[in-house]
């Protein structure tokens, strides 16, 4: 067996991007249950970076989990809440495989009232930005501001290919060698240690020694019966609206070498947000926050200054 602990791999990220940590902050998980129905009540984990009200809420994209954000928060020094969206990490699993933005927007509500009310900013990538999105549409009181990475209402199948072969990819794996080859085939813009402290995350290590992944695979949403986020046409996404009806001030964060967000994305984003502030981080795929971490938290960093 592989010993994991997930408080005990922050030194790598320290080592891995060279930061200046004088001291590790004070990071816990917590859980915050919502309802899920009169018969039926789960539990969404997240993890809490230091002993003060958080001023960013994190959320991850698909297949991902809260220590996604870990180098960024090391490197950003605020307290921050970085959230396992249900389905994801240590949060249960729903009962109905029903992951779509709007519905994990309304039990993020949950957990930001209780334990972040006072955010400055909600930062989602991927299917968190889109999550992040609804929250802001839905919850509006909830959300100072918005950053979403790499992720726009113009994302479709296609765009995406690259992350969906990924992830429909096996659900098992005898040895966890395996695992990690088939994870650095498909990232190439990151390091061999990085992928492995993110596998320790986001699989499990099963009694007969072999590995499975911590997400829920059986959702709705993967097995098509929920309406896809977007059409196939990627400016006529209905949900383009809710990105336009947004009041709070937003950033859109791109990775340069990501095919997710393209140039028509973003014409339309400023067509419907006039004041949204763009910015492209150099030599990242779609996991910016994997890939450029440091200067994603510069960013992220000089945004939070002006709130």
């Amino acid at each position: 067996m592989i010993e994991y602990d997930e408080f005990g791999l922050f030194d790598e990220n320290i080592d891995e991007f060279d930061l200046n940590v004088s001291a590790l902050p004070a990071v816990e998980r917590v859980e915050v249950a919502v309802s899920a129905g009169p018969d039926e009540e789960r539990l969404v984990s997240a993890l809490r970076w230091g002993d003060t009200t958080p001023e960013v809420v994190f959320v991850h994209g698909g297949a991902q989990n809260a220590h996604t954000w870990d180098t960024v928060a090391l490197c950003l020094d605020r307290p921050a809440l970085a959230v396992d969206l249900p389905g994801h990490g240590h949060s249960d699993w729903r009962a109905d495989g029903a992951y779509s933005p709007e519905n994990m927007a309304d039990d993020l509500a949950i957990v930001i009232a209780e334990l972040a009310p006072a955010a400055q900013t909600v930062v989602g990538m991927s299917l968190g930005g889109m999550t992040s999105m609804e929250l802001a549409v839905r919850h509006p009181s909830l959300v100072a501001s918005l950053v979403m990475v790499d992720i726009t209402p113009g994302v479709n199948a296609a765009k995406t290919k690259a992350v969906i072969d990924f992830v429909d990819g096996p659900q098992s794996f005898a040895r966890f060698d395996d695992l990690l080859a088939r994870t650095m085939e498909f990232n190439p813009t990151r390091s061999e240690s990085s992928l492995r402290r993110g596998i320790l995350h986001n699989a499990r290590q099963l009694p007969d020694g072999s590995w499975a992944w911590r997400y829920d695979r059986g959702s709705r949403s993967r097995s098509g019966g929920a309406t896809p986020i977007a059409a196939d046409d990627a400016a006529l996404s209905p949900l383009w609206d809710h990105f336009g009806a947004i009041a709070c001030p937003m950033m859109l964060v791109r990775g340069s070498l990501s095919p997710v967000v393209d140039d028509d994305d973003v014409a339309e984003a400023l067509r419907r947000q006039p004041d949204l502030l763009v910015e492209v981080v150099d030599g990242a795929g779609h996991s910016v926050q994997g890939d450029r971490p440091v200067e994603l938290a510069g960013l992220l960093d000089h945004w939070l200054s002006q709130r």
